[in-house]
């Protein structure tokens, strides 16, 4: 009812918007002629509701406008690709694209025009759940097909209609993304001197139509598959760019936090301990001006980097629910998880800075003062504390350091390795914790008169020894004095030094053989994600140079003198890596006109084809074979039924005949 009143108002737009459904209801396949008995059923609802005839008449027109505009679109869009789609088959498919002329061949499987509105077959085929169309579709789209002028390929169309494929597919159609990806490699079949000839078209995955960085590598590490980011093609080029552009780039970006961590070392581990007594004047200078470096230089950093992405996951709403607390999704980075420790300690470390309690008495009486001091006796109850916090941020300092290892992805993928299986070491160190608490309580409600196991805390430390081998061996020839004891110790050794390690052995063995397949995986995945972070600062001047040093407006060669598409790069792999027998580029002879359809292809019958055709054959056979039975059948039948009714006859006549002589 609303579309008949707007149509009056904003007819223009109207008719715009009323294309665009009803080519979305090509897709559903909707008879065309459900639409004028749905038009008088209308208008007799609306009589019955008023008496206005003007208000029926305008209603019945508007009403009756619509749905010719409807029947229009759905009987223009109705191709014979999308009539296949709604079969969801691929022959149907093959069969509805061969009539397409090769030079609208592509335009055929991606755009359907009705008036200013289109629509996408192959996004409609993702989107119905059509994949095997989808696949069928992809795979025509990324053939290379030739005749005596022109090669054929259907890349840049595909990217130039939908260049955010790579994010459509990630989130609804997974599976075809190695079908897109396997389209995008050519491999020669001709092998020279133990090499091959493989072209890697990746111009649309680097960059988008207005030479800007692409965003497919971002939605390939986004949707987090493993075995996806390995793919060759996403090999290639992520290394690509990793070692031509964004390494240096995050090296750079490194230096500084290696240089932080240098100066740190230098003012909490080797100033401090040149002298065994109290440092002299220029250490206490060299002191300050390191640890005010590390406040100023790193720990200010890390409150601006920090609060940044705080307010951007706050003004996006992005959030991780923890045990039903809301957490910013950016901690969910191991990174920026470990940067807020560390901002977290150098924050408590800076309340406890003995410096800062010295400043108001730098000059008392007391040992090592002077300027810049330490030593004043209003530190000395805070420098425990204070040595405490440096060591933990000394390790946070080498932890955050470990993202160095993404230059090497075998030391990367060991990383990832110990991370994946500390969950195994975790379970064991519960269990041996509840182990210690439980016989240690219960080892101190023995009699007994053994001082390392008097009370809980030293019978914990003791049992805590033992579990590492660190208990002193001249010992154990006490336990025969304190049999009950030595019971208790025993059962325990035997409970975490035999069964427990040896679990813990097998748990990690198990765990390793788990995740070793994909662990190679998961540092590409990791370090697309840095490519991805670390190409955003870089400038356009920049990537523009790098874009220039590809040459991907060059045609690449197939074979030697083969000129053949741009786009690409080509590389050389060993011949045995691939191997393959089979021309990928489907040439044609005959007319060049691209107002032609494409040949038929011979040889190209799948095995489900051929065994079709020989049920229908042995169908027709057996058919032909039983009906021809059935008539003999029938012909004797007649026969045998017409020399019955002769003899009968016979028999009467010669009846008739001996009454006469009678």
């Amino acid at each position: 009812v609303e579309m008949t009143i707007e149509m009056y108002r904003e007819p223009k737009k109207m008719v715009e918007d009323i294309s665009a459904l009803g080519l979305r209801h090509v897709g559903y396949a909707i008879p065309t002629e459900f639409f004028a008995p749905f038009v008088s059923g209308a208008v007799e609802v609306v009589r019955t509701m008023t008496t206005d005839e003007a208000a029926e008449d305008a209603f019945r027109w508007s009403l009756t406008l619509i749905s010719k505009i409807l029947v229009r679109t759905i009987l223009e869009g109705s191709t014979i690709v999308m009539k296949a789609i709604n079969t969801n088959q691929e022959k149907a498919l093959v069969k509805a694209v061969s009539v397409a002329p090769r030079g609208k061949r592509a335009t055929e499987l991606l755009k359907i025009s009705v008036g200013t509105q289109s629509i996408s077959p192959l996004y409609w085929a993702i989107e119905s759940g059509s994949l095997n169309c989808a696949r069928a579709m992809i795979v025509d789209l990324l053939t290379i097909r030739a005749d005596r002028d022109n090669y054929y390929y259907g890349c840049d169309d595909l990217f130039a209609r939908h260049p955010e494929v790579i994010h459509k597919l990630c989130l609804d159609a997974a599976d075809l993304l190695w079908t897109l990806l396997d389209g995008l490699i050519w491999r020669s079949r001709l092998a020279f001197k133990g090499q091959r000839r493989v072209n890697y078209y990746v111009k649309h995955l680097i960059q988008d139509d207005e030479g800007r960085l692409n965003k497919a590598l971002e939605w390939i590490a986004e949707n987090k598959d493993p075995k996806l980011v390995s793919h060759p093609l996403v090999v290639l080029f992520s290394d690509l760019i990793w070692s031509r552009l964004a390494q240096w780039f995050f090296l750079f970006g490194r230096l500084y936090f290696l240089f932080t961590l240098i100066v740190f070392i230098v003012s909490q581990s080797i100033l401090s301990k040149l002298n065994e007594g109290f440092e002299g004047l220029e250490e206490h200078v060299a002191i300050f001006v390191c640890r005010c470096f590390i406040y100023l230089g790193s720990m200010c950093k890390l409150v601006y980097s920090q609060s940044r992405l705080f307010i951007m996951d706050f003004q996006t709403g992005s959030f991780t629910k923890i045990l039903q607390v809301p957490v910013p999704s950016y901690l969910m980075n191991l990174q920026e998880g470990g940067s807020l420790v560390l901002l977290i300690v150098l924050l408590l470390m800076g309340t406890q800075e003995p410096l800062f309690w010295c400043l108001e008495n730098q000059d008392g009486d007391f040992p090592g003062n002077g300027i810049f001091t330490t030593s004043c006796p209003e530190a000395k109850s805070h420098k425990d504390i204070y040595s405490v916090l440096s060591c933990i941020a000394m390790l946070m300092y080498f932890a955050l350091l470990t993202d160095l290892t993404i230059f090497s992805m075998r030391v990367s993928a060991y990383l990832l390795v110990c991370i994946r299986v500390l969950s195994e070491l975790t379970l064991f160190m519960l269990a041996m914790g509840f182990l210690i608490i439980a016989f240690a309580t219960s080892i101190s409600t023995l009699n007994h008169s053994r001082k390392d196991f008097a009370g809980i805390d030293n019978s914990m430390l003791s049992l805590f020894q033992m579990t590492l081998t660190m208990y002193p061996t001249s010992q154990f020839a006490d336990f025969e004095k304190e049999a009950w004891v030595l019971i208790a110790v025993a059962l325990y050794v035997i409970i975490v030094a035999i069964f427990l390690l040896n679990l813990l052995v097998a748990q990690l063995n198990q765990a390793y053989q788990a995740v070793f397949i994909d662990m190679q995986g998961y540092a590409r995945l990791n370090r697309a994600s840095v490519i991805v972070g670390t190409l955003e600062q870089v400038s356009p001047r920049r990537w523009t140079r790098f874009l220039e040093s590809l040459q991907l407006e060059e045609r690449l060669e197939f074979n030697e003198g083969d000129i053949g598409l741009a786009g690409g790069i080509q590389v050389l792999e060993p011949s045995n890596a691939n191997p393959t027998t089979v021309d990928a580029i489907r040439r044609f002879g005959g007319s060049t006109s691209t107002a032609m359809p494409w040949p038929e292809e011979e040889g190209m019958d799948g095995d489900d084809d051929k065994f079709e055709r020989l049920e229908k054959l042995i169908a027709r056979a057996t058919k032909s074979i039983s009906s021809g039975g059935g008539k003999k059948k029938g012909a004797g039948s007649s026969s045998a039924g017409g020399t019955g009714s002769s003899g009968a006859g016979g028999s009467d006549s010669a009846g008739r005949e001996e009454e006469g002589s009678d």
